[in-house]
């Protein structure tokens, strides 16, 4: 730690983010308000460079502002014990995951079927029967026999 705590430059580049992100988590209460220095700045210790790498990866691992907030709050009154709901809500979060894998793959698949069948205009490729890009229900697979456009 430097002097009695960290300065918001060295937390925000310590945690790879911006000084309006590590201001706006405090906003959120994701961060707890830090101390102030003499002279007015604010003063945080370590634990605010880990609650921010903790709130980032999260969010890498698709969880939202909101996911996060009540998994952090879950954790700060756990008091050593597990917390119920935190693995329900990793396996809610995978299942959503899964779910949007699943839409990904069949958009590609569409869009590799287009590229395939030379389709080069929307208006027409959707006015022809065997058209491979689903118009009316890009989540239904399968669709068509094969490109005919």
């Amino acid at each position: 730690m430097i002097g009695a705590g960290l300065r918001s430059g060295q937390v925000a580049a310590a945690a790879g983010v911006n000084i309006q992100t590590l201001r706006y988590y405090e906003r959120r209460g994701l961060l707890a308000e830090p101390g102030r220095s003499p002279g007015g700045h604010r003063l945080y210790n370590e634990e605010a460079v880990t609650a921010l790498r903790v709130i980032k990866a999260a969010q890498r691992l698709g969880f939202t502002l909101g996911e996060v907030t009540e998994l952090l709050e879950a954790g700060r009154h756990r008091h050593g014990r597990p917390v119920p709901g935190l693995q329900d809500r990793a396996a809610a979060k995978l299942a959503e995951v899964d779910a949007k894998i699943a839409d990904l793959t069949t958009i590609r698949a569409a869009l590799a079927a287009a590229v395939e069948a030379g389709c080069d205009d929307l208006t027409v490729c959707a006015s022809n029967a065997c058209c491979p890009i689903p118009f009316t229900d890009l989540a239904e697979e399968n669709r068509h026999a094969g490109p005919c456009c």
